[in-house]
């Protein structure tokens, strides 16, 4: 089996996951909690209120009960610092992954874009992250799927890698 073979048949349950959890129908919603950003996040489903909390600070340190992450806590942060200037449209802790809605450039009002990110494992490593970029131009008043430029998501998985690197070199210091 060749490397794309495995690699889209590890990422296809991936995506059905997501494709399902956005349809909606039970699925356990995921809100801001105390400082109202995204820093912390409670899972809204969980019994009592409590859920997981979900904080990078934490991930050098012993984890109390119920606070963990299924995915490494400095990539998750550090994509979601990284596509916040994106409205969300879901995003899954325990699986790892984060849809945006679409966004229009305030220059731009013919062309969106949606982004896919998904953290694929505990470890801060460069193939820990994968993003996936849609766009779409407006034409004739209908949206219609245009190509990406393939470096956008590479860049974009870059400043994610950056970013949790800064949140760990931070945290480290502490």
């Amino acid at each position: 089996m060749n490397a794309h073979v495995r690699k889209t048949t590890l990422l296809l349950p991936i995506a059905l996951a997501a494709a399902l959890g956005a349809c909606g129908g039970g699925e356990k919603s995921v809100k801001p909690v105390a400082n109202g950003d995204y820093n912390d996040f409670r899972d809204a489903g969980a019994a009592g209120g409590g859920g997981v909390l979900v904080n990078p600070g934490k991930a050098n340190k012993q984890q109390e009960a119920g606070d963990t992450l299924g995915v490494n806590a400095y990539l998750w942060r550090g994509a979601l610092d990284t596509l916040s200037f994106m409205p969300l449209a879901s995003v899954d802790p325990f699986g790892g992954v984060i849809i945006t809605d679409w966004y229009s450039p305030p220059t731009t009002t013919d062309e969106r874009f949606k982004a896919t990110a998904y953290i694929l494992g505990r470890q801060l490593r460069a193939d820990g992250v994968k993003v996936t970029i849609f766009r779409q131009v407006r034409e004739g008043g209908q949206w219609n799927d245009a190509p990406v430029n393939p470096a956008t998501a590479t860049d974009i998985e870059n400043k994610v890698l950056a970013a949790a690197r800064e949140l760990r070199a931070s945290q480290a210091s502490k």
